[in-house]
């Protein structure tokens, strides 16, 4: 676990420790900036509230997007860059897109380098595949398993490092010492004893929000942490109206309903029908992609024989696109019995192909749903799946507007825009997580004996405010408040929205505040799960707060974020983010717009030319 655990006493006494840099979350990213701040001579940990092995990065299967040109040799960074922008209707951080465009396959090679085995082309090179929204096929792949095998692969190089990591371990709040980050506070889950991390660097990698969404293909932990943490500790977020619904979600059995389909699926061959059997997406074609998607199905099919030469099919468009057309033909009446619509690939490749390419997928199906993918389609829809917004953050050093504190991953804004492709996470996390990793390092490292400290006033408020839901007597219970607060997210602010209801959402959010206010815990803290979910509560209403307020004031339709009473793009709104910050009650968020960074004339050609 840690090698310079101290032992609490049994009054309830306080572990303390000392880093350089604390990363919390141990995805991709988290790992990836571990080992940036070690190797640069940082003492780090990484503190994270599930096993290490179980971050969400495991779930990222089909592949992790980088112009290496294995495939396709016209393929380079600078047609990655505007395939990134071009996804996010032109909202990203050029600059950030740029970085990870050109960064990317050197931190792929890094991968392999240190023991990743990626799938082989003929050659013996990495095998790229096709992915929604990517010009060329790009995505390196370990079959339908990548995120897996990139945790396994950081996780393998953390341990032989040597990094210490605090396991079921839930940071509550942040420690500043001025306008400067100075440490963090924490508890075991196990035993409720609570941890004071000292340190002049803190990284947040805590992933996503997905669990303030009713239907969602987010583990438990995506409840917003990183997100909450850098409000109250004075960070911004950008972005946050943009929610990424993933257009394969499982809708059968219940049990299983949102779990993620890989969109490998369809950059295999796979096709997306209604209940009349008809190929539907070639009535969804936006004209910002006409030029390079096909027209007929003939076309479509030609285009995994020859793909240099044929446009792309109409089932690899962007998944914000993919989603809205999937969610009209379910609403058009033309769903699947069980909700959904149908994704078939059984019709379109040979059983053993599937099983080859498709393991992962073929084996969730038949084990969960006993649906043989290999014979028959599958029953998918739309998931609450990945937000674009986050914590606004240099894109050079991923440093926000706090000094000492880092975001990247998932709870970092700015890349992505408005909506991002598929694959690139994966290729986000380890680009990002090694500059943070060596940024946190160099901040550290540069105030020499200077370093802010903890007091023990801080450490007894933040100790007070974890405990709070144990002093309420007869209050409410907090599975309630989230059962209500997820549906709330997904019948008012989900993939379609209007401004009534998002004003009715902002409304039913603040009575859940209130109620969570009043919320108890019973027990003692020791393997207490409903404590947990209290402390997970008040972050998830925040961040739902600022999802909320973002939607309501961005009145145009771009990327992951679809007003049905403004329904097309505003290029006003399109030079500007929204930025949310904690109000002066410490309570609630304020909102204000801010302009976008000017693409310098260079980049612009890229677009130009089009």
């Amino acid at each position: 676990m840690t090698g310079n655990e101290m032992s609490p006493d049994a009054a309830g006494g306080i572990e303390r420790h000392g880093y350089d840099v604390i990363v919390i979350g141990a995805g991709g990213s988290g790992l990836r900036a571990a080992i940036a701040a070690h190797e640069s001579g940082a003492k780090v940990a990484v503190v994270c509230k599930s096993l290490l092995g179980k971050a969400h990065t495991v779930m990222a299967e089909g592949g992790c997007a980088a112009a290496m040109g294995n495939l396709y040799p016209d393929d380079n960074w600078q047609v990655h860059f505007r395939d990134t922008m071009r996804g996010g209707k032109m909202l990203n951080n050029w600059r950030m897109a740029q970085l990870h465009a050109q960064e990317a396959p050197e931190r792929v090679m890094e991968l392999e380098d240190w023991g990743a085995l990626f799938d082989r082309t003929d050659d013996g090179l990495i095998s790229q595949r096709d992915f929604g929204g990517h010009r060329y096929a790009r995505l390196a792949h370990i079959g339908d398993r990548t995120g897996l095998e990139i945790i396994r692969t950081l996780q393998q190089r953390l341990v032989a490092l040597g990094i210490d990591v605090f396991m079921e371990c839930t940071v509550t709040d942040l420690f500043k010492s001025g306008d400067q980050i100075s440490g963090a506070f924490a508890y075991w889950r196990e035993t409720g004893r609570f941890v004071v991390f000292e340190a002049p660097s803190v990284v947040l990698a805590t992933g996503g929000i997905g669990k303030s969404f009713k239907v969602t293909s987010n583990s438990w932990e995506y409840t917003g942490d990183g997100h909450a943490l850098a409000l109250r500790a004075g960070a911004t977020l950008i972005n946050m109206e943009f929610v990424q619904f993933h257009p394969t979600g499982m809708v059968w059995p219940p049990s299983v309903k949102g779990l993620l389909v890989t969109e490998s699926v369809r950059g295999d061959g796979g096709i997306l029908r209604n209940s009349e059997g008809k190929r539907f997406m070639f009535d969804y074609i936006p004209d910002f992609f006409k030029k390079e998607t096909a027209d007929t199905e003939e076309e479509a099919d030609r285009w995994y024989e020859d793909k240099k030469n044929n446009r792309r099919p109409p089932e690899l468009l962007p998944r914000d696109e993919v989603a809205r057309a999937i969610n009209s033909e379910i609403k058009a009446g033309r769903g699947s019995p069980h909700g959904g619509i149908f994704l078939d690939i059984a019709s379109r490749r040979s059983p053993e192909f599937i099983k080859r390419r498709l393991p992962s997928m073929y084996h969730q199906f038949k084990e969960l749903a006993d649906v043989d993918i290999t014979a028959e389609p599958m029953e998918i829809g739309p998931t609450c799946h990945y937000v674009m917004g986050g914590v606004e953050v240099d894109p050079e050093t991923e440093v926000s507007v706090v000094a000492g504190l880092y975001a990247v991953g998932e709870c970092s804004g700015g890349m992505h825009g408005s909506n991002r492709l598929g694959g690139n996470s994966l290729s986000d996390l380890i680009v990002f997580g090694k500059r943070a990793g060596d940024a946190a390092a160099a901040h550290a490292g540069g105030l020499g004996s200077s370093r802010p400290g903890v007091s023990d006033e801080e450490v007894a408020a933040a100790q007070r405010s974890a405990l709070a839901p144990f002093e309420v007597q007869g209050g409410e219970n907090p599975y309630t408040i989230q059962q209500d607060l997820q549906q709330t997210m997904n019948d008012l602010v989900g993939i379609i929205r209007v401004a009534a209801e998002l004003e009715s959402a902002l409304g039913e959010i603040q009575k859940l505040k209130e109620r969570a206010a009043h919320m108890t815990v019973e027990g003692h803290r020791q393997y207490n799960p409903g404590w947990h979910l209290s402390i997970d509560l008040r972050n998830m209403l925040l961040v739902s707060e600022c999802i909320a307020k973002a939607a309501l004031a961005r009145q145009e339709s771009r990327g992951g974020h679809t007003r049905d009473d403004f329904p097309g793009p505003d290029p006003e709104w399109g030079g500007k983010n929204l930025v949310l910050r904690l109000d002066s009650t410490g309570t609630g968020v304020d909102l204000s717009e801010q302009p976008l960074p000017v693409m310098p004339d260079e980049l612009k050609k890229f677009f130009e030319e089009e």
